[in-house]
């Protein structure tokens, strides 16, 4: 999800806990099972860290048996279903969403009209994770590194093409950034999905791809497609032989993200919502659940829901100079 300088995003403050009226009694919380609505297919990054947290949560919430957290999957429609039944649903606590940078930062940046706000119809509670992406080459191009891919597309601006998993995708916009702050024009070939681009970039219909580093790796390692740089501020320890687009690159700051964190709709009581800010964050900073996540190719990143809700501004306001520069719309 590049370091720009960008100005402050014009948005108004993310929805905050509503606070509980004094005297009134609160029923207990939770009573009865959550459930976390993912708005994208079983499998996809943010629906396999959902079901690694609800694994856990749950104990820490005090859940016994049969009162713990379902994954409940509300795929397709640009994330769009998912984020709705998010911002409709009860705010009693019962119902919580797992968001990625795609419907909370990319979507209010590619599209004029959504039928929820980010900033006015959510409960940021916690960032979960960080994943990167990685630049892969097919070995077929003749590109050792970034150095030669810069140097090729600014003699022949427009002539190296580079797939996506679909317009406004955040491999779509990783690409853009890169070429960007590089000063180079690429030709974007978009596909539904990134399965089906890393298939046509290892058959050779296409030579360059941004994928997530945990779907990339097996092609990296099996020699298939030929790392250039991972879009983190590090490198990462799944792959310390790979170099940082900043350094491989020469783009100081350059860095461009996926992540997910917990939400809730807006109006959430702030018991209930300190309560499950506490958890989450004692969850992901748990050496147990880091290890784990790191395993499957990410970083725990905790970021408590002040911090968090304005990490979401910033992705933002980040995301839409970059679709602004490249013409980006999706309405």
């Amino acid at each position: 999800m590049p370091a720009l300088a960008l100005p402050s995003l014009a948005l108004p403050t993310l929805a905050r806990p509503a606070a509980a009226q004094p005297g009134a009694a609160q029923p207990a919380w939770p009573a009865r099972p959550i459930r976390i609505v993912v708005p994208f297919p079983p499998g996809q990054a943010t629906d396999i860290m959902a079901r690694l947290l609800a694994e856990r949560l749950g104990e820490r919430l005090g859940q016994g048996a049969g009162q713990g957290l379902v994954v409940e999957n509300r795929g397709g429609g640009a994330s769009i279903p998912g984020m709705e039944a998010i911002a409709h649903a009860p705010a009693d606590g019962y119902t919580l969403g797992m968001a990625s940078s795609g419907p909370l930062a990319i979507n209010p940046a590619v599209m004029d009209t959504l039928p929820y706000d980010v900033a006015r119809d959510f409960t940021p509670i916690a960032l979960v994770f960080t994943t990167p992406l990685v630049a892969v080459a097919h070995p077929r191009l003749g590109i050792a590194g970034l150095p030669a891919l810069i140097a090729r597309a600014k003699t022949a601006p427009g002539s190296i093409d580079y797939a996506s998993g679909g317009p406004g995708s955040s491999l779509h916009l990783a690409a853009e950034a890169f070429a960007q702050r590089a000063g180079i024009r690429l030709t974007h070939i978009p596909y539904r999905g990134s399965g089906p681009a890393m298939a046509d970039l290892i058959a050779g219909n296409v030579t360059l791809m941004f994928d997530s580093l945990a779907a990339a790796l097996p092609h990296i390692r099996a020699g298939r497609v030929r790392a250039l740089g991972v879009t983190a501020p590090q490198r990462m320890p799944q792959a310390p032989e790979i170099p940082t687009i900043a350094e491989a690159a020469e783009l100081p700051g350059f860095s461009a993200n996926g992540w997910a964190g917990l939400i809730a709709p807006a109006g959430l009581p702030a018991p209930i919502a300190g309560r499950l800010a506490e958890a989450v964050l004692a969850l992901v900073r748990d050496r147990a659940f880091a290890a784990r996540v790191e395993e499957l190719g990410a970083v725990a990143a905790p970021l408590p829901p002040d911090e968090f809700a304005r990490f979401i501004a910033e992705e933002v306001t980040r995301w839409r100079a970059v679709a602004q520069a490249a013409n980006v719309k999706l309405d």
